[in-house]
């Protein structure tokens, strides 16, 4: 860790990120930090988690490093990419530890690793099943003064400098004169990823997202161009591609942010997939989210079932073991966070929609919070983690999974409160009186099938994924135990 050291101090900072693009000192550089990742990970605390979940941590660790080193050797990064980057990984290596320690004295734990934003609800295209029913004829938005307070406080409070912008389509809001690009600009020492559909992204904003530097697109795709279409309409997968051409031409790294349904599970997953869009297309990433059934025109019929799950679960990590390829899913992944990262959890994550609405992640709609509400009254964001929503689904997430010993924690495959766990949820919302945060919430809260539904879903999902939670990560702490 010294060259990580070393790129703290603005005397050899310039220096050491012109060597940090040079192969053979990257790739020592790269050996050393792993190397410190296994320590960190495999070594430093073996017994609060099984052994499976630390390294599951450290392999995906391994693969965003390597993922980044390819960028660097393939041209997939400028320079200026590059150096916004690593001014940004500084912020957030670099965390002010007065600030953090002094937020674990008033509020008992860790702060947030990161929030996501949703600064517009409008949007170009009209997908189906989305979980926002964004359209083009709403005119919400969040004003861009609290868009960027709400960031300023997240690194002032929390010491975080990663924000996670989705929509709605980011690259249409507008607010107060401003757009999504003065966003960035206001704040250089944060990262963005920025989830978008692509078709706006043309020679000009893709020089735009190069000249900021501070931001990364996850282009959403739902296969080829006859899935991409189907969903998301006529054309749409062709600009896509022009998109991935632009970023590849400037120099902006870029990933692939794809939603798994029943029908193109393993489309997504397959040799062919992975192949055109890692090594064709120069995605450095991957985001899966699995089909959750809420907005526009919800249906159980869309998600996975417990027995896809299960073999994208296998399937996944086989590319992360293999091929190295930064390819998360925020289920089949949950290891890697130590389960669900919602409500404010530490090191998880809080949702802020267009309308202010404060809510546990960005497929759970309830909440009881308002940012715009909040400051109006004189508060900041750390007060939306006293809510009893967050509160309690926090409670639950260190009950399930965290306050055991390793050979008997939880089962973190199957780690989300809203639908691997949807009776707890729905206890929770009733006694805290959470509120839908639009009318598809509403009405799923009152549909006796949806609840039926994924009560049943959840019970054949336990049943599928128990007995490999069981096999691969608690038994090797058993056996631990009774050689010990």
């Amino acid at each position: 860790m010294e060259m990580l050291n070393l790129l703290k101090s603005n005397r050899s900072r310039g220096f050491l990120l012109k060597l940090l693009t040079w192969d053979l000192a990257r790739q020592h550089l790269i050996h050393k930090i792993e190397e410190g990742l296994y320590q960190e990970y495999m070594k430093k605390d073996p017994n609060r988690f099984p052994r499976k979940v630390q390294e599951d941590k450290f392999l995906m660790v391994r693969t965003m490093i390597r993922g980044i080193d390819r960028g660097l050797k393939e041209g997939l990064i400028s320079k200026n990419v590059w150096s916004k980057f690593i001014n940004s990984f500084l912020s957030i290596y670099s965390k002010n530890k007065e600030k953090i320690e002094s937020f674990v004295q008033e509020y008992g734990q860790k702060p947030p690793a990161f929030l996501t934003l949703s600064p517009t609800h409008l949007c170009n295209l009209k997908c189906e099943g989305c979980y926002a029913n964004s359209y083009h004829q709403t005119k919400e938005a969040l004003p861009f003064s609290i868009s960027t307070r709400i960031i300023a406080e997240q690194k002032d409070l929390w010491s975080s400098h990663f924000t996670v912008i989705s929509g709605g389509e980011p690259l249409i809001y507008k607010s107060e004169g401003r757009d999504i690009f003065d966003l960035f600009a206001d704040h250089p020492d944060t990262f963005f990823l920025m989830y978008t559909n692509g078709t706006l992204i043309d020679a000009n904003t893709a020089k735009k997202l190069a000249e900021v530097g501070n931001v990364t697109p996850a282009i959403s795709v739902e296969g080829f161009e006859e899935e991409t279409d189907r969903r998301r309409g006529q054309g749409v997968f062709k600009k896509i591609l022009h998109a991935m051409e632009n970023l590849r031409q400037e120099g902006v790294p870029f990933g692939i942010s794809i939603t798994a349904m029943r029908h193109n599970a393993e489309l997504i997953l397959s040799e062919e997939f992975i192949d055109f869009y890692f090594n064709k297309q120069g995605a450095l990433y991957g985001w899966i989210f699995q089909y959750m059934p809420i907005g526009r025109r919800f249906t159980l019929d869309l998600q996975v079932t417990p027995q896809q799950r299960k073999w994208m679960l296998e399937k996944t990590w086989s590319y992360i073991h293999e091929q190295n390829l930064f390819l998360a899913d925020f289920w089949n992944c949950g290891a890697v966070s130590n389960g669900c990262i919602s409500a404010g959890k530490p090191g998880g994550y809080l949702y802020i929609d267009w309308n202010g609405n404060v809510m546990p992640c960005v497929f759970n709609p309830y909440t009881l919070d308002n940012i715009i509400t909040i400051y109006n009254q004189g508060g900041n964001l750390n007060q939306v983690l006293l809510s009893p929503l967050f509160t309690r689904i926090r409670e639950w997430q260190e009950k399930y999974a965290l306050q055991g010993p390793p050979d008997k924690m939880g089962n973190i495959l199957r780690p989300c409160v809203i639908r691997d766990h949807y009776q707890i949820m729905r206890q929770i919302i009733d006694e805290t009186k959470a509120k839908p945060a639009d009318e598809p919430a509403a009405q799923a809260l009152q549909d006796k099938d949806y609840y039926v539904g994924l009560l049943a879903y959840d019970k054949e999902l336990q049943r599928e994924l128990d007995p490999l939670w069981e096999k691969n990560y608690l038994k090797p702490e058993k056996r631990q135990q009774a050689y010990a």
